[in-house]
């Protein structure tokens, strides 16, 4: 009598390949959480950088005696408030002025506090 052996996997080798498998896509799942705050992190650094990056264009096109300190309120597109503040001080030959601009939000998942600052000089 003849043994013929079977041609295809067994079940434990299955269950193997299997578990294998889940833990792949446990730390895939994990990865895709990190990348998603990361991105909303960046869109979030991008949109303040856009509202300082626009006071500092209405200043520069606002009259000499119009460039003075000041402090207003954004809102973008994500409903997040940005606290933009800049602060204006003259240079020592007069003709000229350091414009500092900082921006301020709280991201709405970690509660956590971020700022950016833009500095530029704005001649007369």
């Amino acid at each position: 009598m003849r043994l013929t052996r079977s041609k295809g996997f067994s079940l434990i080798e299955v269950m193997i390949a299997l578990f294998i498998l889940a833990i792949a896509l446990l730390a895939l799942a994990g990865l895709m959480v990190t990348t998603t705050k990361n991105n909303s992190f960046g869109g979030h650094m991008t949109e303040a950088a856009t509202f300082a990056q626009d006071k500092l264009e209405q200043l520069t096109a606002s009259p000499w005696a119009g460039i003075v300190n000041g402090a207003d309120t954004a809102t973008g597109s994500t409903g997040i408030s940005y606290a933009r503040n800049w602060a204006v001080a003259d240079t020592l030959n007069g003709d000229q002025r350091w414009v500092t601009i900082t921006i301020n939000w709280t991201d709405p998942t970690k509660k956590t506090n971020h700022s950016i600052r833009l500095r530029s000089m704005v001649s007369q």
